[in-house]
Parts: structure tokens; sequence; C-alpha cells
């Protein structure tokens, strides 16, 4: 119980956002959010956690930038890809060292079949920020897509790496594993 109650605590900072914050990927916030996502052991916990990081990740002090992240996710929410994409260049130009405006990029790109523009925009995500584990995921489902069963499960141990807690990256490991590792009989 005292873990959801730090994790409340949690939410309510970041809700309040802390006295000179940076949201993004340089917000201090986040490695204590990273401790934490390794500390916890529930699933309730850890979606929590990972919601609060994606907030962090998603937030910027720019209203610019807030409105047109808003206006991206809604764009994505109702599939218009090509609107999306439109609004993330824009994104990446006026702020080419925020990492969620090139990880929103590259899930576009990937939605549009654009795998190796996608690939691109990973790697510049996670040169921003290492730790983020939805670009890992994502590279594990575009080398999924392009059969490179070795590079997804590198992508997706990645992932656990960073986040323990990822269901649906636990199962492609068991599965890629035996596939590009072969199984004992």
């Amino acid at each position: 119980m005292n873990r959801i109650v730090l994790c409340l605590s949690l939410f309510l900072a970041l809700a309040l956002g802390g006295a000179g914050a940076r949201a993004d990927q340089t917000d201090p916030r986040l490695d204590q959010l990273f401790v934490q996502l390794h500390d916890v052991d529930g699933p309730r916990q850890a979606r929590l956690i990972e919601q609060l990081i994606w907030g962090v990740w998603l937030e910027s002090k720019s209203p610019t930038l807030q409105l047109l992240m808003g206006r991206v996710v809604n764009a994505m929410g109702k599939q218009k890809l090509g609107e999306a994409l439109e609004l993330l260049n824009s994104v990446v130009a006026i702020a080419p060292n925020y990492a969620e405006g090139w990880n929103k990029r590259a899930t576009v790109h990937f939605m549009l079949g654009r795998y190796n523009d996608s690939i691109e925009d990973v790697e510049r995500t996670l040169d921003l920020e290492p730790r983020h584990f939805g670009a890992l995921s994502g590279l594990g489902l575009i080398y999924s897509r392009l059969k490179d069963e070795a590079a997804a499960l590198d992508a997706f141990e990645r992932a656990l790496t960073v986040n323990p807690h990822l269901g649906q990256a636990k199962v492609e490991v068991k599965r890629l594993r035996r596939k590009v590792k072969g199984e004992n009989i």
C-alpha cells in the first residue's frame, strides 16, 4: 500500500510540476521514476509509473510545442496520419532535441509502413533518451516486420532492461529467442 501512496504522491508532483522542472527527456523527475519502475513488483504500480514517465516525456515548457503535440496526439487518435506527420515535421524542426517528437514521428512512419524512416527517428529518439522503452519496443516491432529477428530480439531485450514490466516485449523475447537461438530438444 505504501507504494501506491508513493506513486500517487509522484503523480501529484508531476501534475503540479516541480519548481524549475524541465519537461521532456531532460526532466530531473525521470531518474527517480525509472528507479521506482525497477523497484515495483505489481503491474498496476508499474503501469502508473510508466504513465507518469510518458507524461513527462510528452510535456514541454513551450506553449507552441504543447499545442502542436496536442494536435499530433489528436490526429493520431483519429488515424489522420498525414496530418500527424506534417505536424511532427514541424515539431522536430522547432525542437530537434525533444525526444518525444522524434518518437511520435517514428510511430507515424511505422503506421505508414515507412520502416527505414521509422528506424532513423527511433535512433534519434534513443540518442536523446536512451531509456525510451517505447522507442525500443517500437524498434523491435519494426525489425519484426522486416523479418530481422536477431535485431528485433536485441531491441526487445534492451526495452526490458529499461522497463522489466513490458508484457508484450517479454512475449516477443521468448518467441524470438526460440527462433534466433534455437530450442534445446
